[in-house]
């Protein structure tokens, strides 16, 4: 029998990490094929198959998952049916018998590790439009089947206003639009009802954003390097964040996502690959207590103030939570709560590290991965006081070993919290010498997670959580901690009803790595959307050629979203742990503008990373490139051609925030000659977008 092998990047099916480096090979016959991405989460590899019986194998040809892939509940493939494959199989061979000669597809969803195979469907006529390049010169547009005659007419962008005559306006795009008209009708200006289907998340990394009380900045002895502060503290927190709503509230957001403001370790490991910054837990996602604010943050008081704030702009606040991992340990909490051990002398530690071992720095010819070298990570006993075995796995210590699957693994080596464990035990070992808020009453780890996130839910009534990695924790937890937060919510919302905005349960939206507009398994387990990857990388960079270009993920996104009251996505153009749309694209205002138009037109939820309506710039990065999609918001920056930038993006997300249909409605083409159009309906709700020019 011949042999094909088919490469398929490991970002497209892991059951173990996020890495894009390995690949994984499919074996049919001799003929090779590479699996190309379809721009909607998933990869497709076609082949001509002659009728017959075939095996084929998967295999991770790097060995990070375990060597072979299987179906997990079927013998043979079945056609048109979702297959589940699980790793690390014994056997690999999968049967498939092809009953008529055809082009087949091998398609692999990567959110759900599933293998479909079909007979290649005929193409369809797609409708084109050429684009034209964009003016600010007047258009006659056609606007009969959106607006009737004798109906006052305004752009959101330029605030121009025309009366509907025989069925057309004439308008002129704004300066600084690209050429876009958003053709609203004029009406008395109202907030429309929030739906989480309709949610302009502005997404704020705190520590970055604005320092409302530096008396906190340098809080557990924390302390900034003297040289590029690449993953120091910066000083943001939650008094920073309410000094800012009024800005947030005037780009349309109706719902600020805050990295996690609870209790990080307090101390640093090395950053990057070459250790050539210290890293502190400025990003909250190194979470030692989730019991406590960090005090870096603020404190309780200010939360309050914050939420309450928040609220009362009709801002919605949703929390990144983590509870897959915690920090790593760091020689600051060694000293501060007495676990671990060094291979020091008492004498040489003073000598070597200082009477506080957080202030040693690296000598030359050492990196700050160094530290490392002077603690004895063998010794079972000392290690015991941290966590202990019931807690989490890591090559510690006497502690149970990392895995090999999702659930198991260790994440950029960070310990691995046992939430699968149906072991109750007590608090972590070290908590007896530190303060906290937890109960010592015997629960599982995850009983543990989910009363410590739902506590601050009840308490102050947050809105809803950002799940960090969730493909790395048990799809059960997940829908374990919405039905608690939900009661949670309801409580808070029964005991302060003159906060409460409305009576819509806790929402949930999650990152599951490269995850895009499929409805997954997620979505039974307690997610009302998951983060859209897809977006960022395959449909924005259209539009930085032509709007028009993005109709047919429009199309896709409306039909999906807006037809199942159970899925919605969250798209985006920049991340903290992907990169800038603004760097990744040369630093263009007229792109940054284009993508802007591009991402508040999505239909579904969308996220504004903070600073991408002003193009924040990449800041220093070391050897960790991620760092520097993490720079300080710019605010004494904004003049110029960043002025005008903001100026574009407040008035696309008010126009979002006034009309549902941009999110929620039905995408209609209405297309003429010299322009490209599309209406949004939803109810009774109607918008027309025009993208206009000259050939």
């Amino acid at each position: 029998m011949k042999k094909t092998t088919l490469a398929l990047s490991i970002l497209a099916l892991s059951a173990c990490s996020q890495t894009t480096d390995n690949n994984l090979l499919l074996t049919i016959d001799n003929d090779t094929l590479a699996f190309q991405s379809t721009g909607q989460g998933t990869v497709i590899a076609e082949q001509q198959l002659e009728k017959g019986s075939y095996t084929f194998s998967i295999s991770d040809a790097q060995n990070t998952c375990g060597t072979n892939y299987a179906l997990a509940e079927e013998s043979r493939v079945k056609f048109n049916k979702p297959l589940r494959l699980d790793d690390c199989a014994d056997d690999s061979e999968i049967a498939i018998k092809v009953f008529r000669a055809n082009t087949y597809q091998f398609t692999v969803n990567p959110q759900t590790n599933e293998l479909t195979v079909k007979v290649k469907p005929k193409q369809e006529e797609v409708q084109s439009f050429t684009c034209p390049v964009p003016s600010d010169s007047p258009t006659t547009i056609n606007v009969a089947k959106t607006f009737d005659d004798g109906t006052l007419v305004r752009d959101a962008l330029s605030g121009k206003q025309v009366t509907v005559t025989n069925g057309s306006v004439t308008m002129q795009p704004a300066e600084n639009s690209q050429g876009v008209l958003l053709l609203e009708k004029v009406e008395p200006e109202a907030k429309a009802d929030f739906s989480w289907d309709n949610a302009t998340v502005y997404f704020v990394m705190t520590d970055r954003f604005h320092n409302g009380n530096p008396d906190n900045d340098n809080s557990y002895n924390r302390s900034q390097d003297g040289q590029d502060e690449i993953a120091t503290f910066h000083g943001g927190d939650l008094a920073g964040l309410t000094e800012k709503l009024d800005y947030i509230e005037s780009l349309g957001a109706n719902a600020i996502w805050i990295t996690s403001p609870l209790e990080q370790i307090h101390g640093w490991v090395g950053g990057g690959d070459k250790g050539d910054f210290k890293h502190y837990g400025y990003h909250g996602y190194y979470h030692q207590d989730w019991t406590k604010l960090d005090d870096n943050m603020g404190t309780e008081d200010e939360l309050k103030t914050f939420i309450d704030t928040a609220h009362s702009k009709g801002i919605r606040v949703v929390w990144d939570v983590v509870m897959n991992h915690t920090g790593y340990a760091t020689l600051a909490d060694m000293q501060e709560f007495d676990f671990g051990k060094l291979n020091l002398t008492d004498a040489e530690a003073r000598k070597t590290l200082g009477e506080k071992w957080t202030d040693w720095r690296p000598k030359e010819g050492q990196n700050w991965h160094y530290f490392n070298n002077y603690i004895s990570y063998s010794d079972k006993e000392a290690w015991e006081k941290w966590w202990g075995k019931a807690w989490l796995r890591s090559d510690i210590g006497a502690y149970d070993s990392p895995g090999y699957n999702n659930i198991t693994m260790s994440l950029a080596h960070l310990p691995d919290l046992k939430t699968e464990s149906a072991e109750k035990t007590g608090l972590p070992n070290f908590f007896v010498n530190k303060q906290t808020n937890a109960s010592s009453d015997l629960q599982t780890p995850r009983e543990h997670l989910i009363t410590w996130l739902s506590d601050w839910v009840r308490e102050y009534g947050v809105d809803g959580f950002r799940v960090d990695t969730a493909k790395h924790v048990e799809l059960e937890a997940w829908a374990e901690l919405k039905e608690s937060t939900n009661q949670a919510l309801a409580e808070w919302k029964q005991n302060n009803p003159d906060k409460a905005l409305d009576d819509l349960p806790f929402w949930m939206t999650g990152e599951v790595w490269a995850h895009s507009v499929v409805k997954s398994d997620y979505f039974k387990n307690g997610f009302d959307s998951i983060i859209n990857f897809e977006f960022q990388s395959d449909v924005a960079p259209k539009a930085l050629k032509c709007l028009s270009d993005l109709d047919a993920d429009y199309l896709r996104y409306a039909e999906k979203v807006n037809n199942d009251s159970e899925f919605n996505v969250l798209s985006y153009l920049s991340s903290h742990d992907t990169s800038l749309f603004w760097a990744q694209h040369s630093n263009d205002f007229a792109k940054q503008t284009k993508a802007a138009n591009a991402l508040m037109l999505t239909p579904g939820a969308v996220q504004i990373y903070y600073g991408d309506e002003i193009a924040r710039d990449f800041g220093p990065t070391g050897s960790d490139p991620m760092q520097g999609t993490r720079s300080d918001m710019p605010w004494d920056q904004i003049s110029g051609e960043r002025a005008e930038l903001l100026q574009h993006w407040q008035a696309l997300g008010q126009f979002r925030q006034r009309h549902p249909a941009v999110a929620q409605g039905k995408h209609i083409i209405r297309n003429h000659e010299g322009y490209y159009a599309f209406e949004r309906q939803y109810k009774d709700d109607k918008v027309l977008v025009v993208y206009t020019g000259s050939k």
